[in-house]
């Protein structure tokens, strides 16, 4: 069957259809098409038309002449509509009518930017010109480093190694800075919290820099589609931009399909496995050789996919259909592979984390299946654009699990189909970011006393810094005096730049993988069972300080999760309000966070089969927090005494928690919930909300501003959900809560707007 005749049959398959909460189609798309501009080389048009491309989209076209006039341009159009042409052409005219024209293209993965380097030099190499275009990031040996800094007319690199690697020797890379036309952010919208906040201090570091050797950049940047591109592009570059986000580009036809899997216990509210419903629906498509990549939200999910899709095309009607896992983890050589076999076809099937979402070049393919929320409306369009080609029809099935934020939008499909995407919300004025930037930025040249880096408040670092012994001030200038290089202990992103590397033991210590720092202790503890690449692999040590875990490989049935305890601390408050005897906050909290046990859990029909005591470190993080303090007699005013009291407030949490991403437009991930009965700081019950990135920035604030919005909508998805007592899809299973925890809930957000009892 092809693609149509496989989506028909679903609408007659009574395992699937009933599932179908909305069936959307888009209409196919014509092209917008303009000439040429004139101003462009006649040899690179010429070997344009050659590769069959005659005309611009109207978006590329408007875009380049913005860019070509010097303006700060930001290009906002779906995947896959030619916008890295939006750059390329310019910087690459540009270089041929001045050989000593330089270009800085930032990317936030490695793997994109080689990959998108793979296309420019591509286009160059036909070219047949001298434009010499080399990656600079970790993996650059020594050797080639210095022909970059002297001959590199384009250079590819990402924040970090922009942040450490080049702004803090710019002293080598006088040529760059002295000439460089261009800079290119892309992918503005993963540079999002913590990490947006860090690279607009990264670019007035670069910027400065720039000033001084006499350049003066355009900054062209590319993004997924968002609600705020130019006001968080002018957030990150500190300039007016202009905005083309009229999309040009032709698309087939596409159908978007929400697919809610069957309720199999109405009573606690349990839905059968979104990750078993994903693997049934993508082996009809795999089964019929349509290319079908399935988004999942985590590598342990990943594998698990793969395993199960491996052993259902390992049979003999398999018929050599081939699937692959893509996630990070994964050895650079093994990911190229996995992209080529995409590419060529070779791979009908792949099963990804939203490592795939970025613009790395798999082609088109033409199934893509979302297994839960991937944490934000633009992610889902990003996932939903990996599969689509220019002609003929795709499809985009998101697969929603049991949890509130899913079946809240399963059931409000208008958030996923005609809500405007998220905000990218930055703070780039953090005091704690700004102020290790300033330390930076005196690194790499002396301020000035009067110089604003940040709006208001440089003199004062400046002047705490030299108190330190870290600055020392001359001549109305502050220069660096400390010993250390304060680039190395400034990291751009949440997590911690030190990553634990995987040894096989099995296979004399040869390194298959490697984990964030943050997540060590989740996926590497001891006894875990690592999956990678479908094979699985036992920890036996896990080396803490040397940054090291040790496996062996294994043949069992099961898998593990590992359990957290977090504790939270208010350190300060930064604004409050009163409201019906309660007291709503927001400001500064400690959350210490340790693994304390974990759980095996058997495949296939995910059984608990064992579990372990794990001792392991505390990981401490300095945040920000929106808190509710109930008045001290609460639990009389809604009439809940003893247990029935402490489930009701773990529901509210639970479900505030769960809610509140949607609300305040950011990843899930980026937001945890705590209750405490008799919270330390207020001695009241307090329901807390806290942002999961160190010093947080900004999301606190918008929940104390908009928290009415967020009541009413948690107490809309308690009272609509049909379970009985509580079940993930909105306070909780009742096991957790209590037999009143929903009702409680329900009791306890009805006080917190001031609805009757």
């Amino acid at each position: 069957m092809n693609l149509i005749q496989t989506l028909e049959s679903f609408k007659n398959d009574p395992a699937i259809s009933p599932n179908i909460a909305r069936w959307e189609i888009i209409p196919a798309r014509e092209g917008k098409y303009q000439d040429f501009p004139d101003y462009l080389a006649p040899h690179l048009v010429a070997i344009l038309k050659k590769r069959g491309i005659d005309k611009l989209y109207s978006h590329q076209r408007e875009a380049i002449d913005s860019i070509t006039a010097g303006n700060d341009t930001v290009i906002v159009t779906p995947t896959a509509s030619g916008k890295t042409f939006c750059y390329n052409l310019p910087v690459i005219n540009a270089i041929m009518n001045n050989k000593s024209a330089r270009a800085l293209y930032l990317f936030p993965t490695k793997a994109l930017a080689q990959d998108q380097l793979a296309e420019l030099t591509g286009l160059i190499d036909k070219l047949d010109i001298d434009i010499r275009t080399y990656t600079f990031d970790g993996d650059t040996p020594q050797t080639a480093r210095r022909l970059i800094r002297s001959a590199g007319h384009i250079v590819v690199t990402n924040p970090d190694m922009l942040h450490a690697g080049i702004l803090p020797h710019h002293t080598k890379w006088i040529k760059l800075f002295e000439n460089l036309q261009y800079v290119v952010i892309d992918e503005i919208h993963h540079y999002r919290g913590i990490f947006g906040s860090h690279l607009a201090n990264v670019i007035r570091r670069l910027k400065r820099i720039c000033e001084f050797y006499g350049s003066h950049p355009v900054f062209i940047i590319c993004s997924a589609t968002i609600a705020n591109p130019d006001e968080l592009a002018e957030k990150i570059i500190g300039r007016q931009v202009n905005l083309f986000d009229n999309n040009g580009a032709p698309a087939g036809e596409k159908h978007f399909i929400i697919y809610n899997p069957p309720v199999i216990n109405r009573q606690l509210g349990i839905r059968k496995s979104a990750l078993n419903e994903s693997l049934i629906l993508a082996e009809r498509f795999i089964n019929n050789k349509i290319q079908t990549i399935i988004f999942a939200q985590y590598r342990l999910q990943v594998e698990i996919l793969l395993t199960y899709l491996r052993e259902s095309f390992a049979k003999p009607f398999g018929r050599n259909i081939k699937v692959a896992g893509y996630r990070g983890g994964y050895l650079p050589n093994q990911r190229r592979e996995i992209e080529a076999g995409l590419r060529s076809g070779e791979i009908t099937g792949v099963v990804s984390t939203n490592a795939l979402e970025l613009g790395i070049d798999i082609g088109a393919l033409d199934v893509s299946i979302i297994c839960g929320y991937p944490g934000s409306i633009s992610s889902v369009w990003q996932q939903a654009g990996r599969a689509g080609r220019r002609s003929g029809s795709s499809v985009t099935i998101f697969v929603a699990n049991s949890s509130a934020i899913n079946q809240f939008l399963a059931k409000h499909s208008s958030y996923l189909l005609s809500k405007t995407p998220e905000m990218g919300i930055i703070d780039p004025d953090n005091l704690i970011i700004s102020a290790n930037h300033i330390k930076c930025a005196s690194f790499e040249l002396p301020f000035q006393k009067s110089e604003l880096f940040r709006p208001d408040g440089t003199a004062e670092v400046l002047d705490y810094l030299e108190a330190q012994n870290i600055l020392r001030q001359t001549g109305g200038k502050y220069y660096w005096s400390s010993e250390i290089y304060p680039a190395e202990q400034v990291s751009l992103r949440s997590a911690s730049p030190d990553n634990f590397v995987i040894l096989n033991q099995s296979d004399n210590n040869h390194v298959i993988g490697d984990v964030d720092y943050y997540s060590a202790s989740i996926f590497l503890h001891p006894e875990a069972i690592y999956l990678h690449d479908a094979n699985q692999y036992q920890v036996t040590q896990l080396d803490w300080e040397g940054k090291k875990a040790y496996v062996k490989e294994v043949a069992v049935d099961y898998y593990t999760d590992a359990e957290t305890k977090s504790d939270l601390k208010v350190l300060s408050v930064t604004n409050e309000k009163h409201v019906n005897d309660a007291i709503l906050s927001w400001g500064e909290v400690t959350v210490t966070m340790v693994m304390v046990l974990f759980k095996k859990i058997k495949f296939h029909t995910q059984e608990n089969v064992g579990s372990g005591n794990l001792l392991m470190p505390e990981l401490e993080l300095h945040t920000n927090a929106f808190w509710y303090a109930f008045p001290g007699d609460i639990r009389f005013r809604v009439q809940l005494e003893g247990e029935s009291f402490g489930g009701a407030l773990r529901g509210l949490a639970n479900l505030l928690g769960k809610i509140a991403p949607l609300w305040v437009m950011c990843d899930p991930h980026d937001l945890r919930s705590i209750s405490q009965v008799r919270s330390p700081f207020s001695e009241l019950p307090t329901i807390y909300i806290y942002e999961n990135i160190p010093e947080g920035v900004g999301y606190s604030e918008k929940l104390f501003n908009i928290s009415d919005d967020l009541l009413r909508a948690c107490l809309e998805q308690a009272e609509h959900c049909p379970c009985q007592g509580g079940c993930p899809s909105c306070v909780g299973p009742e096991m957790e809560v209590g037999e009143q925890g929903k009702e409680g809930t329900g009791r306890l957000l009805k006080y917190m707007l001031g609805y009757p009892q």
